[in-house]
């Protein structure tokens, strides 16, 4: 498996129900009282964080999304983890809503805010970058996506397009994103890592390919 410079591949891949995984993280953090767990969902670009979240989300009815790219739109690509704890990390912490508009949404007219009502149980942030040791007092579990880095580049074009333009995009992304996750080690710290995409069979409507968290 081609993997990030520094990651350790991750060994005893198992199905797990997606209740099972949801318990798991969960459960990494029993003393929470009077606010949301905050759970991170990390990996690069074409892992499949979005739609795990999604996938999460539908487990914990009473729960939402945070995007990092919204966070980081027209801002950085990883120095936005201030503005999060500031606008969207501290409310939470308190239990009370969120509604944020960063100030590359005001400068560029972006329509709309980034909403997390009060009273949720779990709040889902998902985005490369968000496991990283600045944050890590914000948040109660993790879950970093493990997969090989040529096939997460495949499906990240056949995402957002095979242009000059895109792939420029990409080759200055991973510029930045490279040192960035060597750093940080996110797969060292995190609760679980997911497999994405998967090469194990599975029913991905309710179930999750799983190993254990690696070490640095």
């Amino acid at each position: 498996m081609h993997l990030h410079p520094g990651e350790t591949e991750a060994v005893g891949w198992r199905v797990v129900t997606m209740l099972a995984a949801v318990r798991q993280l969960l459960d990494a953090s029993p003393d929470v009282t009077g606010r949301p767990r905050v759970i991170a969902v990390d990996g690069r670009g074409g892992a499949g964080k979005t739609t795990l979240a999604k996938r999460l989300r539908k487990v914990v009815p009473n729960s939402a999304i945070v995007h990092t790219d919204d966070v980081a739109w027209n801002h950085a690509c990883f120095d936005w983890g201030a503005v999060l704890v500031e606008n969207i990390l501290q409310p939470l912490r308190r239990g009370d809503a969120v509604n944020f508009r960063p100030d590359a949404w005001i400068a560029h007219d972006r329509p709309g805010s980034i909403t997390i009502p009060a009273g949720a149980d779990c709040i889902w942030v998902e985005g490369t970058g968000i496991i990283r040791e600045e944050l890590a007092p914000w948040l109660d579990a993790s879950v970093w996506m493990q997969g090989d880095l040529d096939e997460q580049e495949r499906l990240l074009v056949a995402r957002d397009g095979d242009s000059p333009e895109q792939r420029e995009h990409v080759a200055n992304w991973l510029l930045e994103e490279q040192p960035f996750l060597l750093r940080e080690k996110p797969w060292a710290r995190a609760t679980m890592i997911v497999a994405g995409p998967p090469q194990i069979d599975h029913d991905p409507n309710t179930e999750l390919v799983v190993a254990s968290p690696t070490s640095p």
